[in-house]
């Protein structure tokens, strides 16, 4: 037998308790959310004590953020370095298709990308927010010269030949920032200046070494000197940085600092009325690792875990500002990082601290330590209740869900790497927006995932791991082929076991490429 409810009652109840996702969906556009995404450096998934109970370092503030809304438990940048994952991030789209972002770059590179192209900046422009970036911008400037010819670093000297009393020709408020308040590269890469609305302020530099001596009377090399010169400062593992140019009252170990405090006044001048968007790519915990006094000695992972400590407090000082000038409830939040970290296993077995918890490799490595990244998503209003998402989610897939949220339509041929995972936020965790993924290593080792299979096509990790690449036997496996659900590790190479897996999943790697 049958019920149906009187027609009455069935309007009573769609008004009274209507469906939350068309409810959230019917509330974003009459009142769409400030959008904050804050960036970390090389921090990896299992620093992150609420994704990782064995971590050594304690993140109260992200804690929180896992407790108020929904982490992705397989999410991923698009590339396993700092450049290519940030274009990925900011375009939507992977960093392959434009040859000169798909690797990392310096201080003094021209931009990666056309200023013709659409940013998720410009779509949140034209949906109406006012814009904003503070932080490590990383995607290349037109720097001015003194001789006319393109900014290039002496390695020897420390010196360039950039006019740093000329605003850049091309930055950020190229692509959509109304405001930008930057760092050129990452903390270890010269030019060590602050730039703002494209500006270099106190542009009369000296050379690093001009404040800081290139070693301490205590300096023990380590294995990451293999990534300075005798030129640079190196004062410990993980505490140094490149020789070059910086402004007089630049101090390293105070830009993280900097840049907070510019985040922070940047949501001070925003109001309830206009919504805004802010995007801040710190510029830790990426090597110097300089942790602040408060928390120097406080973790168990060492001058690293310290400095972690220091991007927690970020995340904890943003929700504070927010939560001052009433704009934390209709605010969507969003913690995440450009890659894995570099977190070999010399240091693991040193602190017994997994910093890329439970998968192989680190920063720059196809295997999934590279690009495997902590996302975080708390919005008070919009998402209610605490979840864990597992499907797949790339970072290039914020653009489309922001645009799916604001109801903006992308322009055609833009984002074209982003799927819309708006629904997981309306509380479908069941939803599945992607169904495979590429990822693309420091040396350009490709791989593709699908739910079950992740098929590298390459030997070694592509990255900063040894071997980086091996060369096949003859007769031997050419690549590598995990079920990566069940061995997250990637330790099992099914490459010669299921041909026929490979071969599919090499044509659509290069379909993906080269569509």
């Amino acid at each position: 037998m049958k019920y149906y409810l009187p027609a009455f009652l069935f309007v009573f109840l769609m008004v009274c308790f209507p469906d939350p996702a068309q409810a959230q969906h019917i509330d974003s556009k009459t009142n769409p959310p400030n959008i904050v995404i804050i960036f970390a450096d090389d921090m990896g998934y299992g620093d992150v004590r609420a994704l990782n109970p064995l971590s050594r370092i304690e993140t109260p503030a992200l804690d929180r953020m896992v407790a108020e809304g929904i982490s992705f438990t397989n999410a991923h940048a698009s590339a396993s370095v700092c450049t290519p994952s940030r274009f990925g991030l900011l375009t939507g789209e992977y960093a392959f298709r434009t040859p000169e972002a798909a690797r990392g770059i310096g201080g003094f590179t021209p931009p990666v990308w056309g200023t013709n192209r659409i940013s998720m900046a410009t779509m949140l422009q034209n949906a109406g927010y006012r814009t904003g970036i503070a932080g490590k911008w990383h995607l290349g400037l037109d720097w001015l010269t003194r001789d006319g010819k393109p900014a290039v670093l002496d390695a020897e000297s420390g010196h360039s030949n950039v006019d740093y009393s000329q605003p850049v020709q091309v930055g950020p408020n190229d692509f959509g920032f109304d405001y930008s308040f930057i760092h050129p590269a990452s903390l270890d890469i010269p030019p060590y200046v602050f730039l703002e609305n494209h500006r270099i302020l106190d542009p009369e530099v000296i050379l690093t070494t001009d404040v800081y001596p290139r070693r301490r009377e205590d300096t023990e090399f380590s294995w990451d000197k293999k990534h300075s010169n005798d030129q640079a400062v190196y004062w410990d593992k993980g505490v140094w940085w490149r020789q070059g140019e910086m402004s007089p009252s630049f101090r390293v170990e105070d830009c993280l600092d900097e840049i907070t405090a510019q985040g922070l006044a940047f949501i001070e001048r925003q109001s309830a009325e206009t919504p805004f968007f802010l995007y801040m790519p710190l510029t830790g915990p990426h090597t110097p690792w300089l942790p602040s006094e408060e928390h120097k000695g406080k973790s168990g992972a060492g001058v690293y875990g310290d400095f972690v400590m220091d991007i927690d407090q970020v995340v904890a000082k943003v929700k504070e500002q927010l939560r001052r000038q009433g704009l934390l409830e209709n605010t969507l939040l969003i913690f995440s990082s450009d890659n894995g970290a570099y977190w070999p296993e010399e240091e693991i077995l040193l602190y017994g601290h997994d910093s890329n918890r439970g998968v192989r490799g680190q920063k720059g490595d196809v295997w999934d330590g590279g690009h495997r990244v902590p996302l975080l998503i708390s919005w008070p209003k919009g998402i209610k209740e605490k979840a864990t998402y597992p499907g797949l989610v790339s970072l290039t897939d914020l653009f489309a869900t922001f645009a799916d949220l604001l109801d903006q339509e992308i322009p055609e041929g833009a984002a074209v790497d982003s799927y819309s995972f708006l629904r997981v936020l309306q509380g479908d965790t069941g939803f599945v927006s992607r169904t495979e993924m590429v990822h693309h290593s420091s040396s350009g080792m490709y791989a593709i995932r699908t739910p079950e299979w992740k098929f590298i096509d390459g030997l070694g990790s592509g990255g900063f791991t040894y071997p980086g690449r091996l060369e096949p036997e003859k007769g031997g496996r050419g690549g590598q082929l995990y079920r990566i659900g069940e061995d997250p590790m990637e330790k099992d190479n099914l490459y010669a076991d299921y041909p026929r897996v490979v071969e599919q999943l090499k044509a659509q790697l290069e379909e993906i490429k080269n569509p």
